[in-house]
């Protein structure tokens, strides 16, 4: 690398893209590394595909384990990407259970699974945003991009854990950019539908077609939704082209949630 590519990397922006081992965070990280930034992919598990990829395509890339519902895992990567990177402009709170999870009645959900997804879902994407407000603040510029869910809106039975967390994340979206707007922070959420992650594809195989079909008919796109469906609008969140939106939820699903 000659002195020119050095500096060129040097003055590159910073995404933080929590849950980028796989599924739709991996390819947030990808994408957004071939956008020009450097990236710091958090990941409970070590999110070694996103490395190599981002690397592989001459990218900058910071690995860091991190559990985001523990305060002190959260506040250690925030820390270790500022220590590596000097910067943190964007931060991409992704990270989430969503494929794992028990479908059942609101009465049979197990309390244990519904603090656990509390936990993760709503507690990590605050922690994170918390831990970015101050070095953001300091830069007098942010962006902060939740991933909820069209469930939030759709609010499908047998899923009240999971739609809880996500309306809680869409609110926390609009009142948090109330608060960091006259700091040069904006906050906005991109709320995909069914999405054939890679999460979905390895946990929900059984019955994925009927629910993918079920997906389809609601569309007015009717073809099912992949990753790369939402990087356009992760994409324009966390560029300088969206600096005067903040507090919205946009709602990528093809058109099953019309708001």
């Amino acid at each position: 690398m000659n002195a020119s590519d050095a500096g060129r990397k040097a003055a590159s922006p910073v995404a933080v893209v929590t849950g980028a081992a796989s599924g739709i965070g991996l390819e947030i990280a990808i994408d957004l590394a071939a956008r020009g930034y450097r990236i710091a992919a958090c990941d409970i598990a070590w999110p070694d595909e996103a490395i190599q990829r981002i690397r592989g395509a001459d990218g900058e890339a910071l690995c860091i384990r991190a559990d985001v519902a523990d305060q002190a895992a959260v506040d250690a990567a925030v820390q270790e990407s500022l220590r590596r990177f000097g910067r943190i402009d964007v931060l991409v709170n992704n990270a989430g259970l969503f494929t794992t999870l028990t479908r059942g009645a609101a009465d049979a959900i197990d309390p244990q699974e519904w603090r656990r997804v509390m936990d993760v879902n709503v507690t990590g994407t605050w922690l994170f945003s918390r831990a970015v407000l101050a070095p953001m603040r300091a830069q007098r510029r942010g962006r902060i991009v939740n991933i909820t869910s069209a469930t939030a809106f759709s609010t499908p039975p047998s899923m009240l854990h999971y739609v809880t967390s996500k309306g809680a994340v869409t609110a926390m979206t609009s009142a948090l950019a109330r608060e960091v707007g006259v700091d040069g922070i904006t906050v906005n959420a991109v709320a995909p539908g069914f999405t054939l992650s890679s999460g979905v594809r390895l946990h929900r195989a059984e019955g994925l077609e009927v629910q993918s079909a079920r997906a389809r008919s609601a569309r007015a796109i009717p073809r099912d939704q992949e990753p790369r469906d939402l990087l356009g609008a992760v994409a324009f969140f966390a560029g300088d082209e969206s600096g005067f939106v903040t507090g919205q939820t946009l709602v990528v699903d093809g058109g099953g949630v019309m708001r």
